[in-house]
């Protein structure tokens, strides 16, 4: 475990990055990925495979055939959406099973897809942009499993992030967006995806981009993500205001926002883990 301390000192441990993903990180470096062996990964863990052949059940609605074996599923599926997926359980798994993180889950799961969807659309990198969907509340997880009571109690005193990040800074030191932004450096993310968790809620409330020495494109799609799912009145309003500061036509964002938002609301909701 990596320790963190506050300014009150108090510890909070962020989860060593899993086992399975530092041997998949292995295997995504080489040029010439080992698909037997990243096969081999995701059939000795049971939970990553039942989440691989699910994924599959759920993409193959409406086509011939079957797909019996993790083999198969890996190459129908992609390596990178493998890869999104072994990163979506090793996440869930590193947390209790308590039920506030069920449905914190649930959002994440949501959020990485339509993240991914609307990064395509953009042309950025799409596993990126699901990675910061995925990881943009897990500091809460962090926070749960280190004073469940307390923080159960925050949630409750504060069920709105930007209240809840002020009352996290009082007693923890810092908020979850923090810790995300850590949980993700220390998973070893891309630095576009930490950089979405850590800013999500500054921007969330400004409307306006941080100054960064690496794009900022995914922090405009985190916060026009959560427009879509929380204040899609708001939509047209957060785009045109993020569109300039990413160097792209506001209209032309906006449907593709709207776009995204049907498209994935149309899919099974069992898709993914």
């Amino acid at each position: 475990m990596r320790t963190l301390k506050g300014p009150d000192l108090t510890q909070l441990d962020i989860p060593a990055m899993p086992a399975a993903l530092v041997r998949l990180s292995r295997l995504l470096q080489d040029d010439d990925i080992n698909l037997k062996a990243l096969g081999q990964l995701v059939e000795s863990d049971m939970a990553l495979a039942s989440a691989v052949m699910k994924a599959v059940g759920s993409t193959m609605t409406g086509v011939r055939g079957r797909i019996n074996s993790v083999q198969q599923a890996l190459t129908f599926l992609g390596i990178k959406e493998v890869a999104a997926i072994t990163y979506e359980t090793s996440l869930r798994a590193a947390f209790p099973p308590i039920v506030e993180l069920e449905l914190l889950w649930t959002r994440a799961a949501r959020r990485a897809a339509l993240m991914k969807q609307l990064g395509y659309e953009m042309g950025l990198e799409p596993f990126v942009a699901h990675a910061a969907g995925l990881f943009e509340e897990c500091g809460k997880a962090v926070l749960f499993r280190h004073a469940p009571e307390h923080y159960r109690a925050m949630m409750r005193a504060a069920p709105e992030d930007l209240d809840l990040v002020v009352l996290e800074r009082a007693g923890f030191g810092l908020g979850h967006d923090e810790l995300g932004a850590r949980l993700c450096e220390a998973w070893q993310l891309a630095p576009e995806a930490a950089s979405s968790v850590r800013h999500h809620l500054e921007v969330r409330r400004s409307g306006l981009l941080p100054e960064l020495s690496s794009p900022r494109d995914i922090c405009a799609v985190s916060a026009i993500v959560w427009t879509m799912m929380e204040q899609p009145e708001h939509l047209a309003v957060m785009v045109e205001r993020l569109a300039p500061q990413i160097d792209r036509d506001a209209a032309t964002l906006l449907q593709a926002a709207q776009s995204v938002l049907e498209q994935v609301d149309a899919e099974p909701d069992d898709a993914g883990t």
